[in-house]
């Protein structure tokens, strides 16, 4: 591979102006299919498999047009302090309300008037109508929610507080301002890195150039394969991060190269076939950890990961072809001005100079190998410690409960629980299919009997039925808040109660609801984790099998992995589940984790982490193929890129912690995971107990069965094959790095 990728370099190099109209041409072209597409609506969102979507799609044939799966608001009211909303100007206010809502949308479904439906409370203070609409609230326009929003504010000038509960008003956050924050920063650390705004340059505009190709295909799309509008995030997000990375990683040991003595167009070369085979390796690793999201059989988390897959294999084409090609055009300027004089004049003493032997890598590197078993001993420990909270996770989705205290979404919960119980606020939708039993009114009464039998159940409305008469809506109200584990385990003790009735009625019940699929959601995805991170860690480790020629280093890498993302995951519920240091992080209120977090970051932390270790162990190994000591390969390994890795982490730390400042929680608690993620991953597993572990293994590091080397392919990731074909450095090579 790497003598491949040494010739697809040059080539690049070469051909540099043909290769830069291609990437341009392909820009434009998904430029212009995404700006020509239809616009997407909403990808459709289900969850196969579970109760709670099976009795969705009952309703959907049974209620046809009951909008059971479309956006809510539940608009809540609270009277002037000393009146009730039951005096006749309160109650003419609220009417007028009533079917102004009706009015402002031509997607609304029905409005309900809270003195037909009698939900006042009973002190007449607090009353909530409910709105619901004809699609789902991604589906929802600006329009759709600016009448609402109009609706309620000439409703707050009668003196009424009137806030707005559900998911009508809440559109996807904004996330502009975090990325250009995140790339400023990026910026900063590279020209740092680099001291060159050239070569900084270069990682940021090839990062954006993919991003823009990736996320403009996918709207192209998005119609024709019902991406939806949510599809392009992660794409955004790991596109935007593995594209600084790969480009990073070949700059770097282009410019080493260079420093080497080696002319430019044969620095290119060997920087792509050795760097570059690191980034096929990387990027492999990715996009497994991408695709494999289709374990978990949500169609959404699927198309997500597919897409964002394929930002990431756009973001490794152009590392290897665009970026040698914009190598060509950089000249002397990929050195800052006193890189450049330092480098001439040492080409002129020592003819092939080898850039400075001590840096912070190197010294840092000899640290850990003087005391390896103490410092393996203090990274394991301390990772192990912040991963102690893991034992107390509680997953589940998140509900208005969590909203900052100044949004209306929550006041609105606030309200209804003051007024009518927490539980009002996520009631539960429970579905009787009758069809199979031979009184289908007496079944259902016997449903409602039993479920108001249940212990943690606070009210059952009177069943609704369709017009065949052989299928009944019931809602049911728990006594707990919507994302409790009281509220889940009423679920279940309904749903079990279910199982007799169908045994002695032959009608069977159904629980779901936003609450229910909530909890169906976390359930699913928490079943989903062990199988999904055995295939992707798996597949992986046989991947880095292949890199490494070694059964041990591969090993270590997983292991290391995980003791990171356990660690991030412990932080993560000691921060948003615990509240330690809540008010540092902008937390309003603890809760349940999010139920995809866990599975989430193990799909994009190991990618990243693979990342780190690839690009820092290939160059250990490469030094241990060509001759050198295990620990002198581990020095080395550091000496080039120890300066590297560190910048790449710091750059998606600065990313990933940007969405921090996100009013949404769920969008809080992502960032924090993957910024703390990458944080222990990078600095304390693959900078710290790496080296401490491998040094440890010394020769047995590099161990591999000679019965398995037959049968593994030999990549050639460490450039061996290079030597033949490379050329002399020194003489023309010296004379063009001076000249240049």
């Amino acid at each position: 591979m790497a003598t491949f990728l040494y010739k697809l370099g040059k080539l690049a190099f070469r051909r540099r102006h043909f290769v830069v109209l291609i990437w341009v041409a392909l820009l434009t072209l998904a430029g212009v299919g995404a700006a020509t597409a239809p616009t997407a609506a909403a990808s459709s969102f289900s969850i196969p498999g579970t109760e709670a979507q099976k009795a969705f799609d009952l309703l959907d044939q049974r209620f046809p047009g009951s909008a059971a799966d479309g956006a809510t608001a539940r608009v809540v009211f609270k009277a002037p302090a000393g009146e009730k909303l039951t005096d006749t100007a309160n109650k003419a206010d609220i009417q007028d309300t009533v079917a102004n809502i009706k009015a402002s949308s031509k997607q609304v479904a029905s409005v309900a008037d809270p003195f037909v439906a009698k939900t006042i409370s009973k002190n007449g203070e607090i009353a909530y109508s409910s709105t619901s609409y004809k699609v789902s609230s991604m589906e929802l326009t600006d329009d759709d929610r600016d009448g609402l929003q109009e609706v309620i504010d000439q409703a707050k000038e009668t003196g009424l507080t009137v806030e707005v509960g559900g998911d009508a008003l809440q559109a996807m956050p904004e996330t502009g301002a975090t990325e250009v924050i995140g790339i400023a920063i990026a910026a900063v650390v590279l020209v740092i890195t680099f001291g060159s705004l050239l070569a900084a340059g270069l990682p940021l505009l090839t990062a954006l150039i993919g991003v823009g190709i990736g996320v403009s295909s996918i709207t192209a799309l998005a119609d024709a394969l019902d991406l939806g509008t949510t599809t392009s995030t992660l794409a955004m997000m790991i596109g935007l991060a593995v594209g600084i990375d790969y480009a990073l990683f070949i700059v770097s040991r282009y410019r080493a190269e260079l420093a080497e003595g080696r002319a430019r167009e044969e620095a290119a070369g060997r920087a792509v076939g050795t760097a570059g085979s690191a980034v096929v390796f990387a990027g492999l690793t990715v996009v497994i950890a991408l695709v494999g999201l289709a374990v978990v059989n949500i169609p959404m988390l699927t198309k997500m990961g597919v897409a964002a897959a394929g930002t990431v294999a756009i973001a490794v084409l152009i590392a290897l072809t665009l970026i040698p090609a914009l190598l060509g055009y950089a000249g002397k300027r990929v050195h800052g001005r006193k890189a450049r004089k330092k480098l001439a004049a040492d080409a002129e003493k020592t003819q092939g100079a080898t850039g400075p032997k001590v840096n912070m890598g190197t010294r840092w590197a000899r640290l850990v190998l003087r005391r390896p078993v103490l410092v393996l001993v203090a990274g394991v420990i301390g990772l192990g410690a912040m991963a102690i909270p893991v034992a107390s996770l509680e997953l589940g989705l998140p509900d208005d409960g969590v909203q900052p205290t100044d949004t209306t979404q929550r006041k609105a919960y606030d309200l209804l629980s003051e007024g009518f119980g927490p539980g009002f606020n996520g009631p539960l939708m429970t579905v009787v299919d009758a069809r199979g039993a031979d009184d289908p009114k007496g079944a259902v009464g016997e449903v409602v009997s039993e479920i108001k039998k249940t212990d943690g159940v606070a009210a059952v409305t009177p069943a609704t039925f369709n017009k065949a008469g052989d299928t009944a809506i019931i809602s049911v109200v728990s006594k707990y808040k919507p994302s409790s584990v009281e509220t889940e385990d009423v679920v279940h003790a309904i749903r079990d109660a279910g199982k007799d009735i169908k045994a002695d009625t032959g009608a069977e019940l159904s629980v779901t609801g936003s609450t229910a699929m909530n909890i169906d959601v976390s359930q699913k995805l928490n079943d989903a984790l062990v199988p999904y991170l055995a295939l992707v860690v798996g597949l992986a480790f046989l991947l880095l099998m292949v890199v490494f020629r070694s059964v041990l280093v591969p090993l270590k890498a997983a292991l290391g992995f995980l003791l990171s993302v356990l660690a991030a995951l412990g932080a993560v519920v000691a921060v948003y589940q615990w509240g330690w240091l809540g008010s540092v992080f902008g937390v309003e209120q603890t809760g349940p984790v999010m139920s995809m977090m866990p599975i989430f970051m193990v799909g994009v932390v190991f990618g990243l982490a693979m990342d780190y270790e690839v690009f820092l162990v290939t160059r250990m190994r490469e030094a241990y193929v060509h001759g050198e000591r295990p620990a002198q390969a581990i020095v080395t390994g550091f000496k080039h890129g120890a300066r590297v890795v560190t910048a790449a982490a710091v750059i998606m730390i600065a990313v990933f912690a940007g969405f921090i400042g996100s009013s949404e929680q769920m969008v809080k608690m992502i960032g924090f995971g993957l910024a703390i993620a990458v944080f222990f991953d990078a600095f304390v597993v693959r900078m710290t107990i790496v080296p401490a572990v491998l040094a440890l293994l010394g020769k047995k590091a590099w161990w591999l069965p000679k019965w398995l080397d037959r049968l593994l392919p030999n990549v050639d990731v460490e450039g061996e094959g290079l030597n033949a074909a490379a050329e002399p450095r020194g003489g023309d090579a010296d004379r063009e790095l001076i000249d240049a």
